[in-house]
């Protein structure tokens, strides 16, 4: 007996449903989390005189995230000594 082609193509969007339910609740649940943070750093750059909340000025990829190029943290080479003092903030990833 052989499945059908429609009964493969309903279980896998079936499956696809449920993730992207999953995702939107999961969504959902960071919304909140992410709106207090928001207010956090609201209230922290309003008591600074900030624009926006910087890490740090010295290299483009120490900012925060939201003035910082994509692509910064891969101009200089992987091996490349570190020559801005900031980048001691950092730990390197977990492997």
């Amino acid at each position: 007996m052989s499945i059908r082609p429609a009964l493969v193509f309903a279980i896998l969007l079936g499956l696809l449903l449920v993730l992207e339910a999953a995702l939107f609740v999961d969504a959902l649940s960071r919304r909140k989390v992410e709106a207090t943070t928001l207010t956090q750093l609201e209230v922290l750059t309003s008591a600074l005189g900030l624009t926006d909340l910087a890490v740090s000025t010295e290299a483009r990829y120490t900012r925060h995230p939201a003035v910082s190029d994509a692509v910064a943290p891969f101009m200089d080479h992987p091996g490349a000594i570190e020559h801005f003092p900031t980048g001691a903030f950092w730990r390197p990833p977990q492997r």
